[in-house]
């Protein structure tokens, strides 16, 4: 296929990636958390373009590593996940941007890490694509209620066993591989946008955790073929076309709302714990 038709390709498959994480990030309020995650792949791209591998692999690898930093600090509570993300978030980038300092004749632009290049991606990068969006696919199929439980009552979620570390690092896991998939199409920088702004639009216009992440694909879609569109059409960057593309898709929801899925709407079938009978003298 053609290098336009590999781009296509490529939105589609990074727009259902960043529809169905999206949907995991907005619902547990990890906005901040994805965006040091996105910093935080930065340096595995560049390590990794250095060694000879694939960038894709190193950025992967790094972010995971991260995640349990992140993990580990935010197990603290005197000072709050939030701080953790702070610290992982400057972290990767200064690591980054160190790496490139010592190593100025890089196989690659830096900018392609930050940015990506939508227009340049090779039939690897759209099976990498493809592998991780059946990952996520499983590990929703196979964790989804676990996750709800978690996201819906915490506290229900750790009575009836289930650990918010182990479920937080869970859907870290899955962000970090999630943005170091995507980097070659839309970079680690701009990768919020398209995960966060979808999803988020989907959840001002539906009622419903099934709706939300069926409408946060669709629209994640949308968004990169119509970003990737506009560039070809009036010769702008790719990977900001689609970031503001999406962007203004929730400026449109923000306006003219729906509805939306509250954080406290729980349904028996997916998150409610069974809770003991109450014991009478």
């Amino acid at each position: 296929m053609d290098y336009f038709t590999r781009a296509i390709v490529a939105a589609v498959l990074v727009g259902l990636v960043c529809g169905l994480v999206g949907t995991l990030v907005v619902l547990r309020r990890r906005a901040f958390f994805t965006v040091a995650l996105t910093h935080a792949t930065f340096p595995g791209g560049v390590v990794a373009a250095i060694v000879g591998i694939d960038i894709v692999l190193g950025a992967g690898l790094f972010g995971v590593l991260l995640v349990g930093l992140m993990t580990l600090l935010s197990r603290e509570r005197r000072q709050g996940p939030h701080v953790a993300a702070g610290i992982v978030l400057t972290l990767g980038y200064a690591l980054g941007m160190l790496v490139v300092s010592l190593h100025p004749n890089l196989p690659i632009r830096v900018d392609t890490f930050l940015t990506g290049s939508i227009l340049t991606v090779s039939d690897a990068n759209l099976v990498t694509l493809a592998v991780v969006l059946a990952v996520v696919l499983v590990a929703l199929l196979g964790f989804g209620t676990r996750i709800l439980f978690s996201t819906f009552d915490r506290r229900g979620a750790e009575a009836a066993g289930f650990g918010e570390g182990v479920t937080d690092a869970l859907v870290l896991g899955i962000i970090a591989l999630s943005v170091a998939a995507c980097m070659p199409a839309i970079g680690s920088i701009l990768a919020i946008a398209t995960i966060a702004a979808p999803a988020a639009a989907a959840r001002l216009w539906t009622g419903s955790v099934g709706g939300m992440l069926a409408l946060s694909c669709v629209l994640g879609v949308v968004v990169a073929i119509a970003g990737l569109l506009a560039s070809r059409a009036f010769g702008l960057a790719a990977g900001g076309s689609i970031a503001i593309t999406a962007s203004l898709v929730f400026v449109v929801a923000f306006l003219r709302p729906r509805r939306g899925v509250r954080r406290s709407t729980v349904t028996a079938d997916e998150t409610r714990a069974p809770r003991p009978a109450a014991v009478r003298p």
